[in-house]
């Protein structure tokens, strides 16, 4: 799977040759493609980002390199002297490479992964309660290389960590040995073996038991468990039974989500939609879903992490390089 690749888009067939010339009004000349296959004709922006627009390629960069360091929406507008709508399309296009991306990562096999798993919490709409509120955000990061394999928004219940699980049940299945590591929320590792668990027949009588996948390990951290008479719970354990043949070798003291609450923080100076003191909060869901996903395409594929001194993408061992923006809004939404 080439991500740079430019088959034809009818058939998917490598042999294209260019056909003619033609000039753009911002871009300069491109090329019409012909396919020797199918004898389609495609321009060679055909199903990328930039598909039909007709602002400079630099000036879409700026503008969306400003809004992934904090700006908000309005600010971007006036200091850019660019219509919100159009801000908020190119962003949409921009996020329509997250499936994509996401299906390349998944094709690469991992070693091991130690993986923290948290909630970030804003307002949508209006301020109501949190326990009413579409503003939570389930975030999964790779502990080593701080890549984000989820960043997804909605109400929190069932059907949100459903949602993040069966993604991370698709990591597990490229993985050898995963471990999960969480604060206080019991559903992850809940719903995490009702998605993926399998069957230990050991010839006794009886209904077989249920175990984790093997090499998964899940670890809970019990930040805010007071003395109570009778109902005393372990600050560290394990919420659910693991498999027999997995290594349990995690210490007390590698089972937090630090990461993630330094991430947190980072999230709110970059995320215009998480600001703590201002009311500049997303309007519906979909809209901060939207900013989500151009954030997980820039934190994971092209931005440097501060502590690791590389893109995550690269220091996971998915990409040899990381991308530039250019290289992002030039890419096909089909490969």
């Amino acid at each position: 799977m080439d991500l740079f690749s430019h088959p034809c888009p009818c058939c998917g067939n490598n042999e294209i040759r260019p056909h003619t010339r033609y000039k753009t009004q911002a871009y300069g000349d491109r090329t019409i493609y012909h396919c020797l296959e199918c004898d389609s004709y495609f321009s060679e922006t055909f199903a990328t980002p930039i598909s039909g627009l007709t602002t400079p390629l630099s000036r879409i960069i700026t503008i969306l390199k400003a809004r992934s360091e904090g700006m908000s929406l309005n600010a971007t507008s006036r200091a850019h002297n660019v219509s919100k709508k159009s801000v908020i399309d190119w962003e949409r296009r921009l996020g329509g490479l997250k499936p994509i991306l996401m299906l390349y990562s998944l094709l690469h096999q991992f070693i091991h992964q130690e993986i923290e798993g948290d909630e970030l919490y804003t307002k949508v709409d209006k301020n109501k309660p949190p326990s009413d509120s579409q503003g939570w955000t389930i975030v999964l990061m790779e502990r080593g290389s701080r890549f984000l394999w989820e960043l997804h928004c909605g109400r929190k219940d069932q059907q949100l960590f459903n949602q993040a699980l069966a993604c991370l049940a698709q990591v597990i299945e490229q993985t050898d040995s995963l471990s999960l590591f969480t604060d206080g929320e019991r559903r992850y590792g809940n719903l995490l073996f009702e998605i993926c668990h399998e069957v230990i027949r050991n010839g006794k009588p009886g209904r077989p038991l249920k175990r984790l996948p093997k090499g998964v390990r899940v670890r809970l951290k019990n930040k805010g468990s007071k003395k109570r008479p009778g109902r005393q719970r372990q600050k560290y354990q394990a919420p659910v039974p693991e498999h027999p043949q997995t290594v349990h070798q995690v210490t007390q003291q590698e089972i937090h989500a630090n990461h993630l609450e330094a991430f947190n923080a980072s999230m709110r100076r970059r995320n215009a939609a998480f600001r703590r003191k201002t009311n500049t909060y997303a309007k519906s869901r979909g809209n901060l879903q939207r900013t989500l996903d151009v954030f997980w395409l820039v934190h994971n594929f092209v931005r440097i992490h501060f502590t690791t001194k590389v893109v995550p993408a690269v220091k996971l061992g998915i990409l040899e390089t990381g991308l530039f923006w250019s290289q992002l809004l030039t890419m096909r939404y089909a490969i």
